[in-house]
This record gives C-alpha cells, sequence and structure tokens, in this order.
C-alpha cells in the first residue's frame, strides 16, 4: 500500500473524531495512520508488512499512555459524585420498613427509596419506627431511632 494510503486513512480516522463517544480511539488511530504514512513515504522500500506493523505499534503504545495517564480518574470521579449524593442523607429522617434487630441489615426508607440499614443503638426496632440517619458506608446507611 502506498504512502497516501495512510495519510488518507489518518485524516479519515481524525475527522471521525468529532464524533464524541469514539473520540480517543479515532484520535489514536488517525495519529498512528498518519505517522505510518509519513514513515511509508519517507522510507519507501519497506516491506508490505511494516507498515501494519507500525500502525499496530503506535497505536498499542499511544493507547498505554492515555490508559496510563487516566488510571483510576473514572473511580475517582465516581466517589466523588457518589458522595456528593449520599452526603445529603446524613441527619436526614426515615421510616423503617421492617424491624432493625442490633447487628443486622434491614431496609429503611429515606426520600422516598428504600436503603439497606443498620443500627447504631443495642435496642431493636419495630417496622414503621422513625429513625435518623448517622452515617452512610456504600449502600448502607446506620441508623439510630429518634428520640
Amino acid at each position: 500500500m502506498s504512502h497516501w494510503y495512510w495519510l488518507i486513512l489518518g485524516l479519515l480516522l481524525l475527522l471521525g473524531a468529532f464524533h464524541r463517544r469514539w473520540r480517543v480511539l479515532l484520535l489514536l488511530g488517525g495519529g498512528a495512520a498518519l505517522l505510518t504514512g509519513l514513515v511509508r513515504f519517507a522510507v519507501p522500500g519497506l516491506p508490505g508488512w511494516a507498515p501494519g506493523a507500525l500502525f499496530a505499534l503506535l497505536f498499542a503504545v499511544g493507547l498505554a499512555l492515555v490508559l496510563t495517564r487516566h488510571r483510576g480518574k473514572g473511580r475517582a470521579a465516581a466517589a466523588a459524585v457518589a458522595r456528593r449524593k449520599v452526603d445529603p442523607l446524613v441527619g436526614s429522617e426515615g421510616v423503617t420498613l421492617e424491624a432493625l434487630a442490633p447487628g443486622r441489615l434491614g431496609r429503611v426508607e429515606l426520600a422516598g427509596e428504600s436503603w439497606n440499614a443498620r443500627l447504631t443503638t443495642s435496642r431493636p426496632l419495630p417496622a414503621g419506627a422513625r429513625v435518623r440517619v448517622e452515617r452512610v458506608e456504600g449502600l448502607t446507611v446506620f441508623v439510630s431511632p429518634l428520640r
């Protein structure tokens, strides 16, 4: 394949990067194809397999760089969103949907949603008892009875 194939492929992939969902992959592929085309132009005597191997290598290296740079950022952002959603629950009041016993998992209703709940006191509560959220850990709220 001539260098024009790689250059045109690279431009098409870069143009396709305007599509939001596949932006990173298309940018990586477009950049790798353009570099492959430039190498193919600069070194015309390359064996037939070399441009494809060079493209795959450049794409893999670019992908590895992107992944290592962004490692953990998605998890940190998801954790921040989760904290913003559950932090307002602390101090809010709810109702037990079933009897709660100390050390056992039960269900409470908070702001119209059903949550896993554990008691922070040693006294059991009947279904329908009013409770206050003391803390949130994951998908479980820790509640105490309202006085």
